[in-house]
């Protein structure tokens, strides 16, 4: 019996229980946004004043957002492995040939034939993600159960340490009427968003009673560009390109996808504890008279600018942090935020403490908190691809970009070219100031020497 005790231990039992319950409160859900092609400028709450994006408005209103948040490629697949190991694509391209060249030494590899051996190799470029720890695997250990869904590039979704998921793996031979997309972006995964968020909400409703963790990756904005027409309608007859007609209608559509999701959680009670979290693959520039709707491929990379070019809209993405009454509201930052660091970010939220062992990625819990200042003075970056009008799907470079508080810089090794922009006077990279600022570029060649050659 209990009556028999001294009320402080009574009290002390009290809190105990007391403790485990807040800690189990407090131990958040994770819905990881992943904007696919979705330019920086539009979202209204970038500043658009052309597109609607209401939902995705009311969750920057409702938490931190970072608007100098920076991918490191332009091109999706690196940039999502960076996002889910924590590791730069360069740094993640010399893990996985260090993993293939010791699987190398094994006996079964050595007695391969020739063929066999290519096929090998080949396939491990897209099954090296099982060797790598992930945002997933890590937050299994605290109890967290995961569901891919949307975009994914590395087969089988077990491979990224999902507990469940959509992708399966490609399989060549059966495309089953899929498209392309379909067939090799995702799988039945792709369907999110543009057809149905069903499969989410299914996983959510078998797992009320752990802590959960999605990649909620619908394939939008990104081409093509099919909107249903009561987006279009909200764009047309206002002078615009129909390639940004078709484009800010996509736009919107995601943006709708978003809404039924929060609708859904809130119906559930689940919403309030719930930490949201947007990043974008990688960037877009979609100028409201620029055409180019008709070449297919020039539309799926984006003309001029983005995706395929090596600009500041190539790599730059808002990011934020939404959690009902745990983050506060109108947070706005200016600090430069890498996608390694949501990693790092996502894992400190769920109680990892020892996150550092997830790629090289900075916590920014604390620069959400208004405890310190964000620790990155620079963002440095890799290309090995650019769009032009003889290769619109993109040709082969050397070429290297890097990021500060004031300045964009970028050269272009194969074309012997390379310039900087003042990102505040000149945001979109129109006027090309290297030769009265050689000082500037002098420094930004010096980092990328010592990160990518020395």
């Amino acid at each position: 019996m209990l009556w028999g005790l001294k009320p402080s231990f009574l009290l002390s039992i009290f809190l105990i229980f007391l403790g485990c319950d807040q800690n189990k409160i407090d131990k958040p859900n994770i819905i990881l946004i992943i904007g696919d092609d979705h330019g920086y400028p539009y979202f209204g709450f970038m500043g658009s004043e052309i597109v609607s994006t209401p939902n995705m408005d009311m969750l920057a209103k409702n938490g931190a957002l970072f608007t100098n948040g920076y991918v490191p490629d332009n091109h999706c697949r690196p940039a999502l492995q960076a996002l889910i190991t924590g590791i730069d694509p360069y740094d993640y391209i010399q893990q996985r040939d260090s993993h293939k060249d010791s699987l190398k030494k094994e006996q079964t590899y050595l007695d391969m034939d020739s063929a066999s051996k290519k096929e090998w190799e080949d396939n491990f470029n897209y099954h090296a993600m099982k060797y790598f720890n992930t945002v997933p695997k890590a937050l299994q250990k605290e109890g967290y159960k995961s569901f891919q869904s949307g975009k994914w590039w590395e087969y089988h979704f077990k491979y990224g340490g999902f507990t469940e998921g959509m992708t399966k793996g490609w399989v060549r031979e059966k495309r089953n009427g899929r498209n392309w997309f379909q067939q090799f972006m995702g799988g039945e995964g792709t369907d999110i968003g543009r057809i149905t968020n069903q499969p989410v909400y299914d996983f959510i409703e078998n797992n009320k009673s752990n802590p959960f963790f999605i990649w909620y990756a619908p394939q939008l904005p990104h081409y093509p560009f099919d909107a249903p027409h009561k987006y279009r309608t909200l764009y047309q007859n206002k002078g615009y390109s129909k390639s940004a007609v078709e484009y800010y209608a996509n736009c919107t559509w995601f943006d709708e996808a978003v809404g039924d999701l929060i609708s859904y959680l809130k119906k559930e009670n689940i919403f309030e504890n719930t930490l949201f979290v947007y990043v974008n693959d990688n960037g877009w520039e979609q100028e409201p008279y620029q055409e180019f709707i008709d070449d297919p491929m020039r539309s799926h990379n984006g003309g001029d600018k983005g995706k395929l070019s090596i600009f500041d809209q190539s790599f730059r993405t808002p990011i934020i942090f939404s959690w009902e009454n745990k983050i506060n509201k109108n947070s706005k930052f200016i600090d430069l935020i890498h996608t390694i660091d949501i990693s790092a970010t996502i894992l400190d939220y769920a109680g990892v403490t020892n996150f550092s062992t997830l790629g090289n990625g900075n916590s920014f819990k604390n620069v959400i908190k208004g405890l310190e200042q964000g620790s990155r003075n620079m963002i440095l970056g890799k290309s090995n691809k650019i769009r032009d009008d003889n290769d619109p799907m993109g040709r082969d470079v050397k070429a290297f970009w890097g990021r500060n508080k004031k300045w964009f810089y970028k050269s272009n090794i194969t074309d012997d070219f390379e310039a900087l922009y003042n990102i505040y006077e000149d945001p979109f990279c129109k006027l090309n100031v290297l030769n009265d600022n050689s000082g500037v570029a002098k420094v930004f060649k010096k980092e990328l020497r010592k990160k990518y050659i020395d």
